[in-house]
């Protein structure tokens, strides 16, 4: 049974997406992303080299014609950043992709709405596939959709938090209304927290930190693997209803007497 989801005119197999930051060296994130499976991988346009070949540069080690690097504007505070800086990206050729961020607090790390969406609508008027990160609101979701975003990215959690879900009811109106995919970012913390996002029925989660500042994060990038794989069977097979009462596992009547 083929299980792909389609993002930007595109199918992936792989479910789960990773982040590139914080780790050892660029060897370290080739492994981890190997072990993750991931088909796209994200990239903090202004704090990891994809744009100077004189320099070490991480598409050394991943290669764009195996892996969709999805550029991100990770560290950007206002719509002009936001928007300099997927050009940027384009111009380094990594195509029309973005994982749109506007941060709105230094602290939360939390997104800024308005801005973020001032961002999309020149983007999106720019041909780039524009996936904003956006708090678990399904109002900002839904005007993120209506202004042509390829997919909405509410978070878990704060960035970096490893919180897990925090809001799963929010996330599930999002997901009953929203027409483009759902991608949970942010605030994974483990492989469960990937389980659970995908049990509610995301099209794919999003993440970072958990596996690069992991204890072992090639380990960890494999959990989040499986995590991510048992989470999307169990939604498709279909939980049981939750019940207050015990339902006995055999019959209870023709017993053996």
């Amino acid at each position: 049974m083929s299980d792909a989801f389609e993002l930007a005119g595109r199918s992936y197999h792989s479910r789960l997406i990773v982040g590139t930051g914080k780790y050892r060296d660029f060897a370290e994130t080739r492994r981890a992303v190997e072990a993750s499976a991931a088909e796209i991988v994200t990239v903090a346009v202004r704090r990891v080299n994809i744009t100077d070949p004189k320099a070490e540069n991480l598409l050394d080690y991943l290669d764009p014609k195996r892996f969709t690097i999805l550029p991100n504007t990770a560290g950007c505070y206002t719509a002009e950043d936001a928007i300099r800086t997927a050009r940027l990206a384009r111009e380094a050729g990594v195509g029309n992709l973005v994982k749109l961020e506007v941060i709105g607090d230094q602290r939360t790390l939390f997104p800024d709405v308005p801005e973020t969406m001032r961002a999309a609508e020149v983007l999106v008027r720019e041909g780039f596939a524009v996936l904003p990160y956006i708090n678990d609101d399904p109002i900002a979701a839904k005007r993120m959709e209506e202004l042509g975003c390829a997919a909405v990215m509410p978070l878990a959690a704060p960035i970096g938090s490893g919180l897990g879900i925090r809001n799963p009811y929010n996330i599930r109106i999002i997901l009953e209304q929203s027409r483009v995919p759902v991608i949970v970012d942010a605030g994974v913390g483990t492989a469960s927290d990937a389980a659970v996002a995908m049990e509610l029925g995301c099209a794919a989660v999003l993440m970072n930190t958990a596996i690069a500042s992991a204890k072992d994060p090639i380990l960890m990038a494999e959990a989040m693997r499986l995590g991510v794989e048992a989470g999307r069977k169990a939604f498709l097979a279909g939980r049981i209803p939750r019940k207050l009462y015990a339902t006995a596992s055999s019959p209870l009547t023709d017993l053996i007497e």
